[in-house]
């Protein structure tokens, strides 16, 4: 097997190994007396920030000569403004002129409720059932002086939201205001790195909770519904708890076919919380028993990978190029090529914060640099279709000084937590 030294780090070791018992033996981690809440202290993000975070996006419309930002229900409405809401086939979203005070246009009855987790200052413009509320949004952009020119939408918005208005008002041109929300939202503030932390510290803490609790005879859904119940006890609300057992951990997103834990399965989870609206996502896999040498093998290249791609990810360095590098490591010692299988089918990390997944991503042929503010997951995996998988998963956060860690990754399978 071609280690990592062998093949890019030039002067790089190997991470150390720390025995400590195997995964099915309480020693192996150090559990918690109790579950108790982590997130007694969580800071809710302030109303300065919300409005510091629209006074962003509009110099990002200045510049790019956009009048007005229209932000549908869904996490950008409340990383703007605070609000809350739900996507349903009755319009709720914000209007962000390039300069002034923002709109809020809402049904009528749901007025009460908006206005409740309205951060910002701005006015709140109401619709009845029988009425047309894109004409609303027309009549804010008129009083704004926003009377023609380019008015962008969120990429993830439904049709009839931009559709709706080019009817209503068909002197304006509608463009994508992409690079206006990830602008704002791909670099992190402290007050959101803290949320993330929390959020990481959570999750963390469930696995080692649930690991020494796994018992023959388990199923998915059984370890599934521990790492829910401890998260939540711990304080913060669960985003997902996946659990592949054996041959499902082959297929990145697990199989249909029922599996229970048996002496020498595979497990691997991921899972992720949920603190005021920030996210965690760790991926660990360990063996119930003792591993084999062939797991152990593909346990160590995956753990190999990752720490390379930490190592790659400094500022500066497009984030297409972290995945390359992974990959081909991977390509060196026998697997792949590219997304082929056995071998990483799935790019390498996603963004992360308010969402799951969000902009940017370690794959190929992305180009955006990697920054301060920017946090990613670094997730290699390894999947033998039939067989098992492998993969290990912490995000990280760019400082100036380069990455960061959430949560500490695994050093042997010995120790698969952390």
């Amino acid at each position: 097997m071609l280690n990592k030294r062998d093949f890019l780090l030039a002067g790089g070791s190997a991470l150390a190994v720390t025995a400590a018992g195997c995964a099915d033996k309480p020693s192996a981690v150090t559990k918690p007396a109790a579950l108790t809440s982590m997130t007694g202290g969580a800071v809710a993000i302030t109303a300065s920030e919300h409005a510091a975070r629209i006074a962003k996006a509009q110099s990002l419309m200045r510049e790019r000569g956009i009048g007005a930002l229209i932000i549908e229900a869904g996490t950008s409405l409340r990383y703007f403004t605070g609000i809350r809401w739900w996507r349903s086939e009755r319009l709720t979203a914000a209007v962000i002129p390039y300069e002034g005070d923002i709109a809020i246009v809402t049904p009528h009855f749901e007025e009460p409720s908006i206005r409740e987790s309205l951060k910002v200052a701005g006015d709140v413009r109401t619709w009845h059932e029988h009425e047309n509320p894109h004409r609303l949004v027309a009549g804010i952009l008129s009083d704004r002086g926003i009377t023609d020119g380019k008015v962008a939408f969120e990429d993830t918005e439904r049709f009839f939201a931009a559709y709706g208005l080019s009817e209503m008002a068909t002197r304006y041109d509608i463009v994508s205001g992409g690079d206006i929300i990830w602008g704002c939202r791909m670099y992190k503030s402290p007050a959101e790195l803290a949320l993330m932390q929390l959020a990481n510290d959570v999750t963390a803490a469930s696995y080692h909770h649930i690991l020494p609790r796994i018992e023959a005879g388990m199923s998915q859904g059984d370890i599934s519904k521990m790492m829910s119940e401890a998260t939540r006890a711990l304080g913060a609300s669960p985003e997902f708890s996946m659990a592949l057992i054996g041959e499902s951990s082959a297929y990145p997103h697990g199989s249909d076919k029922p599996q229970n834990v048996k002496d020498g399965d595979i497990i691997l989870m991921d899972c992720g919380a949920n603190v005021q609206g920030y996210q965690s996502d760790i991926s660990r896999t360990f063996v119930y028993g003792e591993p084999s040498k062939r797991q152990r093998d593909i346990w160590t290249l995956v753990r190999d990978g990752q720490a390379l791609a930490f190592e790659t990810a400094q500022i500066g360095v497009e984030t297409g190029v972290v995945d390359d590098t992974v990959r081909a490591f991977y390509e060196a010692n026998g697997f792949g090529p590219g997304y082929k299988t056995p071998g990483l089918p799935h790019r390498l990390g996603h963004g992360i914060g308010m969402d799951g997944h969000e902009h940017a991503n370690f794959v190929r042929g992305e180009t955006a640099k990697l920054a301060p503010g920017m946090c990613l997951s670094n997730e290699p995996g390894l999947y033998i279709y039939g067989e098992f998988g492998v993969r290990i998963e912490d995000c990280l956060y760019m400082t100036e000084s380069g990455p960061k860690y959430f949560s500490q990754p695994p050093r042997s399978l010995d120790n698969p937590l952390g």
